[in-house]
This record gives structure tokens, C-alpha cells and sequence, in this order.
């Protein structure tokens, strides 16, 4: 029996938002929900505060490990969250 292919990952993401704040979220396609946000079809806090780009990007096994990061980075301070940031740039 062939070998059924592996599952896409999900990642959890950070966006750069106006004021200089910060946004976390966890999607399948990064490019695409940050295309949300932008269009003002995200979540409320983009809503308010367009996001500007997108900083840096994790890919997970599936989307409860996912979460679990999104939730473990959301707890952070900012310096932690910007040194996150470092540690997985997003392409530009």
C-alpha cells in the first residue's frame, strides 16, 4: 500500500501591526490569511490595527501543535516575542 503523504503543516505566525504592536495567529497559508487581515477580513485586532507585513513564521506538525506554540508565544513578553521573531524570519 502506498505511502499516503504527509499532512500540510500549519504555522504559527507574527504580524507586524500599526502602532507597533503585534499580532500572533496560527493558519495553513500565511501568504493567504495575512491577505486577510489586510482586506480588513481577519480577526478584529487587525481590523483596528492593520497589519503591516509579516515578521516571522513557524511550521508545525498540524494545527494543535500549532496552537499549543501560538498559545506558549502569546504568554511572552515582547523582548521574548521579538527574539522569536529573529529566530524564524518570515521571507520577504
Amino acid at each position: 500500500m502506498p505511502d499516503s503523504p504527509a499532512p500540510a503543516p500549519w504555522y504559527v505566525y507574527m504580524l507586524e501591526c500599526t502602532g507597533d504592536l503585534l499580532y500572533t495567529g496560527v493558519t495553513p497559508d500565511v501568504a493567504q490569511r495575512f491577505e486577510k487581515h489586510r482586506s480588513g477580513r481577519g480577526a478584529a485586532f487587525t481590523r483596528i490595527n492593520p497589519p503591516l507585513r509579516v515578521l516571522a513564521a513557524l511550521a508545525c506538525e498540524n494545527r494543535s501543535a500549532a496552537l499549543k506554540a501560538e498559545a506558549a508565544l502569546k504568554k511572552r513578553r515582547r523582548p521574548a516575542k521579538l527574539a522569536w521573531v529573529r529566530e524564524n524570519p518570515w521571507p520577504t
